[in-house]
């Protein structure tokens, strides 16, 4: 098949997991001998930080302006055989215009921020990455968010809904040798989030200063001046996505906090989670409707309630948490590879 996809970004990992899904799912795609053409706007904020420049496994289509691409645009969706709009796609509304009014014979809406829409549309906010006629022009709406989120969105006008987890590509994330400058009893890799402090605070900074002879490390983009750092945590403004195998194997253990309104709706597991998991790294993470379905808490990931409850995690027998570690691999490799979601989705819009 031809795919088209107007994104956020493919091109730059920094400050947002939608780079990295859509790597793996385009190299999974093109293993299966599709075309996929992937339209994001050139931006400065990514154009500082860009780490992929051309891919064998996708057409990049770099632009600054959408009159200036609108002809290719137009072009490639008159021979799509799928064409896709994510959400957060600054252009969103003429790539949606452009791709409703061609012949592409199947028009999907992917939102990969399910929970963060909702909850911006529940507090009247505009949302500029969605139609304003509602979901029911496409023929599929995807989301990265499965439970209930499906259900409000078919309250949008949803016609067909199908949830489109996130997953990892194992030949780029898988264990390897720990690095010194990574090495710490505790890590965690994210960009800064208001909605996930609470909670980072919680079983991370407030670990950290139980464990004050422990070294921690924060890797991640965007965060405050004021951020209440402990003298045992070492900070990285940038952890390149090559480096992330290492970085995950040089910790006894990781941890996964989930943004707020993900959390509280669940059936929301971030890519995170499974790039970690497929390392081989034990994960400690924290509770969420939903967390069970992608895996067994207790057996392949370590849920905490609380700092004392962290702390306890970390204090159990390295062969108890390597067995835990190797049991997310396990079930990662099984259940949640970006192959896997490359088949679920060519499923899906050959069904459609």
């Amino acid at each position: 098949m031809n795919v088209v996809i107007f994104g956020l970004t493919i091109s730059s990992s920094w400050g947002n997991g939608h780079a990295t899904l859509w790597r793996g799912l385009c190299s999974s795609l093109a293993k299966r001998g599709h075309r996929v053409v992937f339209f994001e706007r050139d931006v400065p904020y990514y154009r500082a930080h860009r780490d992929v420049h051309a891919s064998d496994a996708f057409e990049l289509v770099l632009y600054e302006r959408w009159a200036d691409v609108e002809a290719e645009a137009g072009r490639e969706l008159a021979r799509a055989d799928a064409a896709i709009v994510t959400s957060y796609c600054p252009d969103a509304f003429d790539a949606t215009a452009a791709m409703l009014d061609s012949s592409a014979r199947r028009k999907i809406f992917y939102d990969l921020d399910t929970p963060i829409t909702l909850d911006r549309l529940a507090r009247g906010e505009t949302v500029d990455y969605l139609w304003p006629e509602g979901l029911e022009p496409f023929d599929v709406v995807l989301s990265y968010t499965g439970g209930t989120a499906l259900d409000e969105l078919r309250g949008l006008g949803a016609r067909e809904v199908h949830p489109l987890y996130g997953s990892v590509d194992p030949s780029a994330h898988r264990p390897v040798s720990a690095a010194e400058r990574y090495r710490c009893r505790f890590s965690y890799l994210g960009t800064y989030a208001e909605d996930r402090q609470e909670a980072l605070e919680r079983l991370f900074l407030d670990t950290a200063r139980r464990l004050p002879e422990a070294r921690f490390i924060l890797g991640g983009s965007q965060y405050p001046e004021d951020f209440p750092w402990r003298d045992n945590v070492w900070y990285l403004q940038h952890v390149p996505p090559g480096d992330h195998p290492a970085f995950y194997c040089s910790s006894d253990a990781t941890l996964n906090v989930t943004r707020g309104a993900m959390a509280k709706r669940g059936y929301c597991p971030s890519g995170r989670l499974f790039e970690a998991a497929a390392c081989g790294v034990p994960i400690v993470s924290d509770d969420w409707p939903g967390l069970d379905e992608f895996f067994t808490p207790g057996e392949e990931i370590l849920v905490a309630r609380d700092t004392d409850h962290a702390v306890s995690l970390l204090s159990r027998p390295s062969g108890e948490l390597r067995a835990v570690g190797d049991a997310a691999r396990a079930r990662v490799l099984r259940d949640h590879t970006a192959d896997r979601r490359a088949a679920e989705l060519v499923d899906i819009m050959r069904r459609v």
